[in-house]
């Protein structure tokens, strides 16, 4: 059964993607830091899939992470080959993205979000031994990454943009690690809030002495945006809600939370072509992006063309997690007191496995109603930089131009 807090978390963490990408308001990712987020629900997912079925587990992960990528691709690489991409094996790095994959320089900004995967791959390959040194050692398993991210700023600052990304991301993957464990949840609230406020209050004064381009952008400031990313996620888990049954009382809130965890991927790799086309164009006709009408303008067609992509493109999520293709995932959701979802109408549920011999119940050949399943951890959340080299810029063009890199995707905000 689907966890509905989780869903509710990748849902918000979605919106506020979007909503960055279009506005280009720093303090939305110190209000909700959407990408540690992220990387932590995606982690208690490949706990809870490990446990369960082993290393088997990496491939149906990917399996369902890689074939929104293939059909993006499949669109925007000829794309770019007829306009100045020079054909090389790298290429192939569109199929697999263990490094950025090439990229001309439109194609370095309209696809900047791919880095999500990049490192999303490695992660998840990485989750068996990193299981088994958890199991052994929990603390010191979460703290490595971070430190690691302490020698990347202080003694590598040119470090590849992989290396630090994952001391900044892998450490909050690991946080999804206890929370499956049921670790977080066993602290007291005085002691995890003992935790979280003095860490969450050393990033926050990072932040606000080591300002970058954007201001207080927590994408200019890796050592304080892990900080303050793992107080929020330590709170966001640790302080969760018993029952969150009140996200499907009001039915269009609850349809919007199935159908964008369902569709999450999508979205996340669809809506950046659509903030970038679009704020050429209307810059064009005169709605600057510095005016309320400019902003409101985008975010309003954004979110068109978003759902545009979600019907053409969303069946692919569908047949990646072996689920029959629809247009639009939900419909009558159930939910259990938990707040968790069971299975969607008209489809029964399969008996509960019994021993040899046993006999089993009737089982009811109406099911039980419930929500569609949604993606594996993926979200996804927010939109970021390839991270390759270069300063990172202004996703939306209000501040700086796009950083160029040969044949290598650009950095933007996450």
């Amino acid at each position: 059964m689907r966890n509905r807090y989780y869903d509710l978390l990748r849902c918000l963490a979605i919106v506020r993607v979007v909503v960055y990408h279009v506005t280009g308001w720093a303090f939305l990712t110190l209000a909700f830091p959407a990408m540690s987020l992220m990387f932590a629900l995606a982690g208690a997912l490949m706990a809870s899939s490990l446990d369960r079925s082993g290393v088997a587990a990496v491939g149906r992960r990917l399996r369902r992470l890689l074939p929104s990528l293939w059909l993006l691709a499949a669109i925007f690489v000829p794309a770019m080959l007829l306009t100045g991409l020079a054909p090389s094996w790298r290429l192939v790095l569109w199929v697999l993205p263990l490094a950025d994959p090439p990229a001309n320089q439109w194609g370095a900004l309209v696809l900047s979000v791919v880095w999500y995967l990049r490192d999303y791959l490695w992660f998840v390959l990485l989750s068996p031994p990193a299981r088994w040194l958890f199991r052994r050692w929990p603390v010191p398993t979460v703290v490595a990454p971070y430190l690691l991210l302490v020698v990347v700023e202080f003694g590598y600052p040119d470090a590849p943009a992989t290396l630090r990304d994952f001391g900044l991301y892998f450490g909050a993957w690991l946080l999804g690690f206890a929370q499956h464990d049921g670790m977080l949840k066993r602290m007291s609230r005085r002691l995890l809030v003992a935790i979280a406020v003095p860490v969450g209050a050393a990033g926050l004064a990072w932040i606000f002495t080591h300002q970058g381009p954007r201001g207080y952008d927590l994408n200019d400031v890796p050592l304080g945006n892990a900080l303050w990313s793992v107080a929020f996620v330590l709170l966001a888990f640790g302080l969760a809600p018993s029952a969150v049954g009140w996200v499907d009382r009001w039915a269009p809130l609850g349809r919007a939370v199935t159908v964008l965890n369902s569709r999450a991927l999508t979205v996340y790799l669809w809506h950046m072509p659509f903030v970038i086309a679009l704020n050429e164009l209307l810059s064009g006709l005169g709605l600057a992006h510095s005016t309320t009408l400019g902003l409101a303008a985008r975010l309003a067609a954004v979110a068109v063309l978003v759902a545009v992509a979600v019907a053409l493109f969303g069946w692919v999520e569908d047949l990646a997690a072996r689920r029959p293709p629809c247009l639009l995932p939900g419909g009558t959701l159930r939910t259990s007191p938990s707040g968790t979802l069971r299975t969607p109408p008209g489809v029964a549920e399969p008996p509960a496995r019994q021993p040899t011999g046993a006999r089993r119940a009737p089982v009811d050949p109406a099911g039980v109603p419930s929500a569609s399943a949604g993606p594996a951890g993926v979200p996804s959340a927010s939109a970021g930089p390839a991270g390759v080299a270069g300063t990172a810029a202004d996703p939306v063009g209000v501040v700086g131009t796009p950083t160029e890199s040969a044949g290598r995707l650009s950095s933007v905000g996450r």
